[in-house]
């Protein structure tokens, strides 16, 4: 009777089959954490790590890439209908409304952030391939980052960095630097055309807020709000009052070295119903996330927010009617547009709050890398206030969750007959007339 096979330990057997197919153990010398046990296979396997945190969307898909001191930025969008008519002008209004440089009370980086459309695109219409979307970087100084080389500026990303991946790109904060959000605004123009081209949506944003300078919420009629009115002013309030406020606290700090925080207000007009699906992928958490993603964010609240806590239910509900035109719509509007975690056609409004910018131009107390107590006086170019800048980035990151919401809606819910007793189709006659030439 032949001798029985030894097994190895059951430890031993799971991690083996983990292996790819052909690769054996990895020797002894190699670091504790890459060995594997040694043991039969008992069949193939395919080793496969995922680079996470790059990419957003799952239909409108969008990966950004690049660093602040790097060659370049810029992002490669998948997903995007053929035949939408496209060009970098498109996309570089918006780039300019993010770039530095802009005036007194932004950073005096001098970027043009000037876009090359490398791919996705031809004659001028979209392809239905990827779109590669490349913005290099022209004023980079990294001798202004020396101090940061060894010591953690307080707030910044720069120690978790370091925990985290045990090395950093320490010039300019890396792929922490506000910088990385060109990708998301170029693709937030193109999504914003496709919006508007196939639901006539308007998005808009704008600074509520700096430090304790607060706009009044009756200050802006979310209907009539217009994009010139916002960016009529270097602090990009609609309120001309308020705005030399803001900016005027602004200035107090600059002078100082230092720096402030404040809100973003963004609205988004003639959203489609049915936006969003239950439970996990509600709409107003596909934006929570996405607003929460932006470089310096805080805190976001859609709707009433968190005021809405200080009212009883017959206060806060919104009560619904019939308008003239035979639409089921809600008299107020407390839950921002959004029920359920869908769009109900009313106007989406939500806020986002920014911190204080961490690298300030004053001595602080922190911590080196070799774990030691020093003093940090930080150096480079900076935004005393960064809310101005992120108005542009605010609106792209919407336009991103809206696209995809979009995509995903019509993928599920328009594949067969709708039941036009309750629900209506995307898109408005006007605006399908407005692009039929180009879908010819």
């Amino acid at each position: 009777m032949a001798a029985p096979v030894s097994q190895p330990p059951v430890a031993a057997r799971a991690s083996t089959r983990l292996l790819p197919r052909g690769l054996g153990a990895l020797p002894e010398s190699a670091p504790a954490s890459l060995r594997f046990s040694a043991g039969r296979r008992r069949r193939a396997a395919r080793l496969e790590v995922k680079a996470s945190g790059n990419v957003y969307g799952d239909y409108f898909q969008v990966a950004t890439f690049g660093e602040s001191h790097g060659g370049g930025v810029g992002c490669v969008i998948s997903g995007c209908p053929p035949r939408i008519p496209l060009s970098e002008a498109d996309m570089q209004v918006e780039l300019d409304r993010r770039r530095p440089g802009q005036s007194r009370i932004t950073t005096p980086r001098k970027e043009t952030d000037t876009c090359k459309i490398l791919s996705g695109i031809h004659e001028g219409m979209t392809t239905g391939t990827p779109i590669h979307v490349f913005v290099p970087n022209t004023d980079q100084r990294g001798g202004d980052y020396s101090e940061m080389a060894k010591a953690y500026r307080p707030s910044h990303a720069d120690a978790t960095y370091d925990f985290k991946y045990g090395v950093r790109a320490v010039q300019g904060g890396g792929r922490s630097s506000a910088r990385e959000t060109i990708g998301r605004v170029a693709a937030g123009a193109l999504a914003k055309k496709i919006l508007k081209l196939k639901s006539g949506v308007e998005i808009l944003a704008f600074v509520s807020k700096v430090h304790q300078v607060i706009l009044p919420e009756d200050a802006v009629d979310y209907e009539t709000v217009t994009m010139e009115q916002i960016e009529s002013n270097i602090v990009r309030c609609p309120d001309p009052e308020y705005a030399e406020k803001m900016i005027a606290a602004i200035d107090k700090v600059r002078v100082r070295g230092d720096s402030i925080g404040g809100v973003v207000t963004c609205i988004a007009r003639n959203v489609p119903r049915g936006l969003g699906s239950p439970v996990f992928d509600k709409l107003e958490a596909e934006l929570a996330k996405a607003m929460l993603s932006l470089p310096a964010s805080k805190g976001f609240e859609i709707g009433s927010g968190f005021a809405g806590t200080d009212l009883t239910g017959s206060e806060h509900n919104d009560e619904f009617y019939m308008d003239e035109a035979g639409n089921v719509r809600t008299r107020t509007n407390r839950s921002g547009g959004v029920q359920g975690g869908i769009s109900n056609g009313e106007i989406i409004y939500f806020k986002v709050a920014f911190k204080p910018t961490a690298t300030i131009g004053k001595k602080q107390n922190t911590v080196s890398r070799e774990h030691e107590d020093v003093e940090l006086l930080a150096r480079g170019r900076h935004d005393p206030c960064v809310v101005p800048r992120a108005v542009p980035m605010v609106e792209s990151m919407a336009a991103l969750v809206l696209m995809d919401q979009l995509m995903a809606h019509i993928a599920q819910c328009e594949m067969f007959p709708l039941n036009l007793a309750l629900q209506e189709p995307i898109g408005s006659a006007s605006s399908a007339s407005e692009l039929a030439p180009n879908l010819s």
